[in-house]
């Protein structure tokens, strides 16, 4: 059965692949008709969102697989490996574009702007920011990195759709405008898959828990009223849809392996209670 979640996950993803590719049908029709290097590769941009909207739709299928004998973890991941083709996809165009814009100032090519190239422009930017707002809002209701980095993929086209606009008011005093205007909309895009990539492969090569959770779970802990057991040396794996926590605590060396064994049991399933997560706990003995 499909959770809340996932369901969530497909619809922001079908939403995205439909409005991006009639946005872009209607950008690159405007920027072919006026000869505007910056307004096709906003358009081809735009497309680029539905590429990522289908790997996020692919993504939360193949994340939302139950565990196996191979996979005990479950296969959460795939929304951290779908990120890094997300991001891979911006940084190609994001050079396409940089190439052109490059030939283009060299050849001293101009673009003629005109009511057209601010109406499209106009749309793009508003509808592309409301797209980014509703992907923000199902990645803070889903936890999904891969909704959150489609919802900054939205965010770049709405930007960079700025950027044109602003280029469109200044096109008849600058001839180089439109070439400056592709190469600014590169430099966004490789920025926006920089910071994608940053933050998907600090998920995957794991990250220590935070001070903020750490604190929680060694309040909960307390709130047991077990004495005073020392939690330190947290360690979280993440895996989306599975967390692990590793902890070790100190109890006295005069204490039966019987008793030892209830208390740390005790706070697994507080802390699987209270946070969702699996934990396990080394005890060491209390040396004073």
């Amino acid at each position: 059965m499909i959770s809340e979640k996932d369901k969530a996950g497909y619809l922001e993803g079908l939403i995205s692949v439909v409005v991006n590719t009639a946005l872009f049908a209607v950008k690159l029709y405007a920027g072919i008709i006026i000869g505007s290097i910056a307004l096709v590769a906003d358009a081809w941009h735009t497309l680029s969102d539905s590429l990522s909207s289908v790997v996020v739709m692919i993504a939360v299928k193949l994340s939302s697989k139950k565990p196996d004998a191979e996979h005990p973890f479950g296969h959460g991941r795939w929304e951290q490996i779908a990120a890094l083709f997300i991001a891979f996809f911006l940084a190609v165009i994001a050079y396409e574009f940089a190439k052109d814009s490059i030939e283009r100032f060299g050849n001293r090519q101009q673009a003629s702007f005109g009511t057209l190239a601010i109406v499209v422009t106009v749309i793009s930017i508003v509808v592309k920011e409301l797209l980014a707002q509703y992907a923000f809002y199902v990645a803070r209701k889903t936890g999904n990195l891969t909704i959150k980095a489609d919802g900054w993929h939205h965010r770049s086209d709405a930007l960079s759709s700025v950027v044109v606009l602003a280029g469109i008011l200044f096109a008849s005093k600058f001839w180089w405008i439109d070439s400056v205007l592709g190469l600014a909309i590169s430099l966004m895009l490789f920025y926006a898959a920089y910071e994608i990539t940053r933050e998907t492969v600090k998920k995957l090569l794991g990250e220590s828990p935070g001070k903020e959770l750490t604190e929680k779970i060694t309040s909960a802990i307390c709130s047991l009223n077990l004495g005073d057991l020392g939690p330190h040396h947290f360690h979280f794996h993440n895996y989306v849809s599975h967390q692990e926590l590793t902890m070790h605590i100190r109890l006295s060396g005069q204490m039966s392996i019987e008793e030892g064994h209830r208390i740390a049991t005790a706070i697994e399933n507080k802390i699987r209670k209270d946070f969702g997560i699996d934990a396990t706990v080394h005890v060491e003995p209390l040396i004073r």
